[in-house]
């Protein structure tokens, strides 16, 4: 039961796909700065043992004291977990390598499964003011990516545009079925990305055909197009909206945030 004494809590999206390089570290990068960028504040939850997105948005290796890994397994506090970014509203939880034993420390936990939810879902998060947290999850339905969706009320889900796309989705809409089964009823898919479209290319739009054949609404109306500034802004540790702001990739991000905030009922009351 919700407390109605409790300021609005944030609400938690899991961006996941088990399969790599989909696009799931660059949609949290410029999607927060996006949602960032309209005044809405952010935080960007790295539970990927790579990095990226810490990487992707400027914090250096020796900058993370503490990270996913302590948030999970040590009970550091949320608050000395979290950076602040180089941009405005844009904050972060990082992580290292550590985090990729983190899978077989978990295990004989008895709330394994439960560790970042009770950190990201206490009442020690209402100080921070955050409307958003995103959780870049890890290329694997591993303990990890179901701590992710146990903790989130959505998820969102990039697809890539090219062949065998669609293959892998019903495993992870399965895993996201079993989670809402056992540990969180209320899971939900935001919605399935289109990530690398290029429209010159007629597997672009038979991909993309088949998602909205097969999904429907469950695919955003807004597609990430294949952009070389998208590809470049994170060897310069920043989102492609500070690093060419007029970009087709940004203005795809801008409206991505933009058909986010449409759909979301607790904004729009």
């Amino acid at each position: 039961m919700s407390d109605p004494s409790r300021p609005r809590a944030p609400k938690i999206i899991a961006i996941a796909n088990q399969k790599g390089g989909v696009g799931k570290t660059t949609t949290t990068i410029n999607l927060g700065a996006a949602l960032a960028e309209k005044g809405l504040r952010i935080l960007v939850v790295d539970l990927d043992p790579q990095g990226n997105s810490s990487t992707g948005l400027g914090i250096e290796p020796d900058d993370r004291q503490y990270t996913t890994y302590e948030l999970l397994l040590d009970d550091v506090a949320l608050e000395d977990a979290i950076l602040s970014t180089d941009q405005e509203n844009l904050h972060l939880i990082p992580a290292t390598v550590d985090l990729s034993s983190a899978d077989i420390e978990l295990v004989s936990n008895e709330k394994r499964s439960f560790l970042l939810r009770d950190a990201l879902r206490q009442t020690d998060i209402d100080q921070f003011g955050f409307d958003y947290v995103l959780i870049d999850c890890p290329p694997s339905l591993n303990l990890l990516t179901v701590n992710a969706m146990v903790a989130a009320h959505s998820v969102l889900v990039p697809l890539q545009s090219e062949f065998f796309a669609l293959e892998g989705l019903s495993q992870l809409m399965l895993t996201v079925r079993e989670i809402r089964q056992s540990a969180n009823p209320d899971l939900r898919i935001e919605g399935v990305l289109l990530t690398m479209y290029d429209a010159r290319n007629n597997l672009s739009r038979q991909v993309e055909d088949d998602a909205r054949d097969n999904l429907g609404d469950l695919v955003f109306s807004t597609v990430i197009p294949r952009n070389v500034r998208v590809s470049e802004a994170p060897s310069y540790a920043m989102s492609v909206l500070s690093y060419d702001s007029q970009s087709k990739g940004a203005a795809a991000y801008r409206e991505l945030a933009d058909e986010l905030l449409r759909k979301d009922a607790r904004l729009a009351a």
